[in-house]
């Protein structure tokens, strides 16, 4: 995939785009798949000032621009993933609704958390 984790600080704050190269909106923090270490979704802060939110969408096949991140959801399906609050924190619980959205395989019900905020 050609992610380096210890790049991802180097990412916040860039426009994270779609397929189309529709800006979605900006990088706000990456989050690792806890099995593999390897990054699986980065929130991305969505909506206008005042109702800003963090939309979660899945890092895989994504890559890596100097000025973006292009993601391969459209835009449409980003902004109505599963969100949290600018300064909230995605509990346990919402976690297998953030990799349904997408049609993503979640892991089996009460097993151990599978994201964690890099």
């Amino acid at each position: 995939m050609g992610f380096e984790a210890e790049n991802i600080r180097d990412w916040q704050g860039k426009s994270v785009v779609d397929p189309a190269g529709g800006k979605i909106g900006t990088l706000e923090a990456i989050y690792v798949d806890t099995v593999t270490d390897e990054p699986a979704f980065a929130t991305v802060t969505v909506g206008i000032v005042g109702r800003r939110r963090l939309a979660f969408v899945p890092l895989a096949g994504a890559t890596v621009a100097p000025d973006h991140l292009r993601v391969t959801v459209a835009k449409d399906l980003a902004k109505q993933a599963p969100s949290i609050d600018t300064d909230g924190e995605l509990a346990a619980e919402d976690e297998p609704a953030v990799f349904e959205h997408y049609g993503l395989a979640a892991s089996s019900p009460g097993a151990a958390r599978r994201l964690a905020r890099r």
